[in-house]
């Protein structure tokens, strides 16, 4: 295997140090911290600053909402549920409204919830009139049996709910549009939307909605509505929300991954999204967001950028796309 260009961003205001400066104890963890992504598949670094700030303005909402559920004393789930179906509703990200098509030219979506503190879980595949799928996988963890419904199962579960319901349509733009019919190799962009929270209490939640590939065919299922492999949360090691070829993410179960390295390897979260971006996955297959249980976040990715921020009560408000940060607000 190739060694992966890797750029890992460590949000050094939000890492709990073994020790502060000149071998002082360490600062407290911040009360909750949020990390959100918009994708690995991100604008060109030379794209023109209106359109720059219409994504770091996007960013910066979903944060917002995460941040304001949080900082009222409300719990991880809540935050990243909130967070998510805002990012469904802007049609800047592949989620919701601005899905990509699928070979047939409709949109099936997929998205995944985890609660870290009892290892709930609820997720939904190829669902077609859902107006919010992480609203819905929420509804399969808490009022269901079972984890992940597809197909004609998600949407018959859907009508015994009072989630919102949309013609297919409605998920259309123009911009995708013109993806599908200009669709050829290495043109598709490595586009989701994800969040890991840590809560006052300590609890961890992540979660994860796609649209998925541009033309993809045959019902085809990625990485975000698997939990293990999408998504990960676990009170004991960590949170992770995950973005790119879904394939691979499934192929290496890479969200559980990161825990089980901490869990049975002893490695730091830093340690183990380093190496499963870095060693496991190639350049190009994406990045991932994550929080562990001492409030340590990263957020890694071997693509050129990924849409990306964060927020702490500690006062970080800060949003990304490429290396550099935007200024924060």
């Amino acid at each position: 295997m190739q060694p992966a260009r890797i750029t890992a961003v460590v949000l050094s205001v939000l890492v709990v140090l073994a020790c502060g400066p000149a071998g002082q104890p360490a600062p407290e963890p911040p009360d909750w911290i949020l990390l959100i992504h918009g994708g690995a598949g991100v604008i060109s670094p030379d794209t023109a600053a209106d359109e720059r700030e219409r994504y770091a303005a996007g960013l910066r909402s979903a944060l917002a909402a995460g941040r304001d559920v949080l900082d009222r004393g409300g719990s991880a789930v809540d935050a990243v549920e909130a967070v998510l179906m805002l990012m469904e509703d802007d049609a800047l990200f592949n989620a919701g409204r601005g899905a990509v098509f699928t070979w047939d030219g409709t949109h099936e979506l997929d998205a995944s919830i985890m609660d870290g503190a009892g290892h709930g879980c609820g997720a939904v595949a190829g669902v077609t009139t859902v107006r919010n799928p992480i609203r819905l996988a929420r509804l399969v963890m808490d009022r269901s049996d079972h984890v992940l419904f597809a197909g004609e199962g998600a949407e018959a579960f859907a009508d015994s709910t009072a989630v919102e319901r949309v013609d297919n349509h409605w998920f259309d733009t123009a911009r995708r549009r013109e993806a599908l019919e200009k669709k050829k190799a290495g043109q598709d962009r490595l586009g989701t939307v994800g969040c890991v929270a840590r809560d006052r209490a300590g609890d961890l939640a992540a979660g994860t909605s796609t649209g998925g590939m541009t033309g993809k065919r045959f019902g085809r299922v990625g990485d975000s509505p698997i939990v293990g492999a999408g998504t990960w949360a676990d009170n004991g090691t960590c949170a992770v929300s995950c973005t790119g070829i879904g394939e691979e993410f499934i192929r290496y179960g890479i969200a559980q991954r990161i825990g089980d390295m901490m869990e049975y390897g002893g490695l730091s979260l830093q340690e183990a999204a380093d190496q499963v971006v870095h060693h496991i996955l190639e350049e190009g297959d994406g990045g991932l967001i994550a929080l562990d249980a001492d409030g340590n976040a990263v957020m890694a990715y071997n693509t050129i950028g990924m849409f990306r921020g964060a927020a702490s009560s500690a006062g970080r408000f800060e949003v990304a796309i490429w290396d550099e940060p935007e200024r924060p607000q």
